[in-house]
């Protein structure tokens, strides 16, 4: 029998099978556009489409990856900039199309009063995001991130290794606020901008969080955070070294600089409508005999003239000046007794209608001017303690308080709340600022920070962090010249009058 007739009827079977799958492909490309300037008919929207899908799924995997945190605060004001700039990560993520990542607010973390020195974060970060995720990134309130870039940024780098990633900082010479660590050659240690923005991979977060379990953190001071935190990364070189990444800014978002970045920082004085009056800010000089002489003379060469309301505390009643003596005599050590005579002359004694009083050392440099714009973005009518930040045994419970150096500003409504409670100095001589920081702290009140008082003289911080800011005051007269500091750093213009002449400085001489 012949199988020709079975075998035609298999090809003629196979052949309309393979026109029945091949149809549908046909009638697509009979029937696509062929973009202009296309070299084939291979290049076409579909398949463009399906190109940048995959692009876009890549990158919202990657970002899905990524546990932003914004270094943020409770109060009123650097709460909603925190919030702001959670919207829009989360805005530029949801452009992208798919899962957003994971944005977290610090002052809303665990309820622990030291998360803003972020070790003590460290094993949640690691349980919560140690499989999942590749990235921990820090940010600050005024950071401003270009998501795309910053994930061709971190792209660069092997997430499966410990990476510590940062714009970097360091100082040119050694310094009080660091314990003069690496004096022979402080260059050589390098520590992250937070303005800019900073990272640590997973395994890094993950190795600090053991460490952490085996050896809590000390009960010891936070003076400078970047820097005591890359030490505790760098492990005296048992842990790595900071990485500075070029696209992490902080250049303003609208200068020709910041094409490359994936960072940039808004370092301008915020401003929230009118500076607050010059009668609205109350200004308390602590000074002594011995001082009359050399410092009470720079401020009034200098700053004084700003402050419409000021009053010098000492222990002696001095005319010329003038002075008030409180009767509490001078001590050494801490000003504590001092300085809450000050809190109850200022509520007993000033307009009630004052809503604001800043306490300065008599070698405090200060723009009342900035200062006034500054308060325009904080509400009297909270409890506000504002200035630069330090913390005592935050690794094991503690507090924060406000460095008394860099001048201490209080609403009204925060020294009421504070003298209509009973925590007072513990002796005389104690510390007032520390004393400040534990009964704010115990009051449920928490300190606010801000990055423009300093402690310290523009020489003791890194030039690069300082290039960023626009400082609102300074501290100490050791070996520099102070009115020449006043007058590059803080004075209402670049230039100003001194004794009738035009000067101007050169803030890299300082």
């Amino acid at each position: 029998m012949s199988r020709e007739p079975g075998c035609k009827r298999w090809l003629l079977l196979a052949a309309c099978a393979h026109l029945f799958f091949l149809l549908p492909l046909l009638r697509t490309r009979a029937f696509a556009v062929i973009p202009e300037g296309a070299e084939d008919e291979t290049e076409l929207p579909v398949l463009q489409k399906s190109k940048k899908s995959g692009t876009i799924s890549k990158i919202s995997r990657e970002l899905k990856e990524i546990v932003f945190i914004i270094q943020s605060q409770s109060n009123s004001f650097h709460s909603k900039r925190a919030e702001d700039l959670k919207r829009d990560i989360l805005k530029q993520a949801a452009d992208l199309g798919k899962e957003l990542p994971t944005v977290l607010l610090i002052h809303q973390m665990n309820g622990h009063e030291g998360a803003w020195t972020i070790l003590p974060l460290m094993r949640d970060f690691s349980v919560t995001y140690g499989r999942n995720s590749s990235w921990i990134f820090f940010c600050e309130e005024d950071t401003r991130i270009q998501v795309v870039k910053l994930l061709e940024t971190l792209g660069r780098f092997d997430g499966s290794k410990e990476w510590f990633l940062g714009k970097a900082l360091y100082d040119e010479e050694s310094t009080i606020i660091h314990h003069y660590a690496f004096a022979e050659n402080p260059t050589v240690f390098k520590f992250p901008d937070f303005a800019a923005g900073w990272a640590l991979s997973i395994p890094l977060v993950n190795k600090l969080a053991k460490k952490l379990k085996s050896e809590p953190l000390k009960s010891d001071f936070t003076i400078d955070l970047k820097h005591e935190i890359a030490l505790y990364i760098w492990q005296k070189g048992e842990g790595p070294h900071l990485t500075p990444v070029p696209e992490f800014c902080t250049d303003d978002v609208n200068s020709y600089k910041v094409d490359h970045c994936a960072t940039t920082f808004s370092n301008f004085l915020p401003l929230c409508g009118e500076p607050v009056k010059k009668e609205d800010v109350f200004v308390a000089v602590k000074t002594c005999q011995k001082f009359h002489g050399d410092r009470i003379p720079v401020v009034k060469q200098t700053w004084e003239r700003e402050a419409a309301l000021i009053e010098y505390y000492s222990d002696y009643a001095d005319i010329s000046i003038p002075t008030i003596d409180l009767g509490v005599p001078n001590t050494d050590r801490g000003h504590c007794g001092k300085t809450f005579a000050i809190l109850e002359r200022f509520l007993n004694y000033s307009s009630s209608r004052t809503p604001w009083l800043v306490i300065v050392d008599d070698d405090t440099l200060i723009s009342i001017f900035r200062l006034r714009k500054l308060l325009s973005c904080y509400d009297p009518n909270e409890p506000v303690f504002l200035g630069e930040r330090y913390g005592y045994g935050l690794g094991t419970g503690g507090y924060s308080y406000i460095t008394g150096g860099g001048g201490m500003v209080f609403s009204r409504i925060a020294v009421q709340k504070l003298l209509a409670s009973k925590c007072r100095c513990y002796s005389m001589d104690a510390p007032d600022d520390m004393v400040l920081g534990m009964c704010f702290s115990g009051l449920g009140i928490p300190i606010t920070h801000s990055p423009l008082f300093h402690q310290a003289r523009p020489m003791d911080y890194p030039k690069g962090y300082l290039s960023h800011q626009i400082p609102v005051s300074f501290h100490k007269h050791w070996n520099i010249d102070p009115v020449k500091v006043y007058f590059t750093w803080l004075a209402p213009n670049t230039e100003e009058s001194l004794n009738g002449k035009k000067v101007a400085y050169n803030r890299e001489d300082l």
